[in-house]
């Protein structure tokens, strides 16, 4: 098994859920809940990295290991490489990006991430899986990714992509019939370097008409390889319902 170290960027500030990373599941802060599923992988080390002394000491009290990054970061990727810079990893150190507000998120989702990387020798890895829903693939919160042949991204958007002229254009909610559109799970894989180098790279103008920061990759002329999931992950917690529905799972769930 590949070797890799989760790194956690988790901020207090939320607009549609304010302080939802520390909004309690179970007895316990949500980015808690997400570093200890992390645990579950097979990674060596788990570190959130946040901006907010408030999450700091909460990880602190459950035992997480936590590294304080500026509050003036634009995406969660920025913040990742400043802390690879404070811990001192080695340029080497595969990295693996678990967002803050997936406190269901696959363990083996975290390992092929890190496992992708390696195999395809990229600069960064992610994942996806097939879109079979009309309101999903036309929805702007759902990203999409188009691949290449050797599944490598070749953009990622919030329009519907690849798009169905011919359905469209005669008012038929159809999904494309020749190459299954993807959705865009949000993890990424790096080596600790490539984060540095990602710091510095100028920003992209469609990273900043999408809101995507992985733009900035395509951009600069990065390789991202993606693996395709076989299933839809559990999704993540963005609004007041998804943190129920999320609680329900864990009061049902955990002793």
């Amino acid at each position: 098994m590949t070797a890799f170290t989760v790194l956690i960027p988790a901020r207090l500030s939320s607009s549609r859920l304010p302080g939802k990373a520390l909004a309690d599941i179970h007895g316990k802060p949500m980015v808690v809940r997400v570093a200890e599923q992390a645990r579950k992988s097979a990674a060596e080390r788990v570190v959130v990295a946040t901006d907010h002394a408030d999450i700091a000491a909460e990880c602190e009290a459950h035992g997480v290991e936590v590294v304080m990054t500026a509050a003036t970061h634009e995406s969660g990727t920025t913040r990742l490489a400043e802390a690879a810079a404070a811990l001192k990893l080695p340029a080497h150190t595969i990295v693996v990006n678990v967002q803050g507000d997936e406190p269901l998120i696959d363990p083996q989702l975290i390992n092929r991430t890190a496992e992708v990387l390696v195999e395809n020798n990229v600069q960064m890895a992610t994942a996806a899986h097939e879109i079979h829903d009309f309101d999903e693939f036309a929805n702007p919160n759902v990203v999409k990714v188009v691949l290449d042949k050797n599944r490598n991204a070749l953009y990622f958007s919030r329009a519907m992509m690849p798009f169905p002229r011919d359905p469209m254009r005669e008012g038929r909610r159809e999904l494309p019939a020749q190459a299954a559109p993807m959705r865009h799970i949000g993890i990424y894989a790096y080596r600790a370097g490539f984060l540095q180098r990602y710091a510095e790279m100028a920003v992209s103008p469609l990273e900043n008409i999408e809101s995507l920061e992985q733009l900035r990759v395509l951009w600069h002329g990065h390789q991202i390889a993606v693996d395709i999931a076989a299933e839809a992950p559990a999704a993540g917690v963005d609004t007041q319902e998804d943190l129920d529905r999320v609680r329900e799972v864990f009061q049902t769930s955990v002793k």
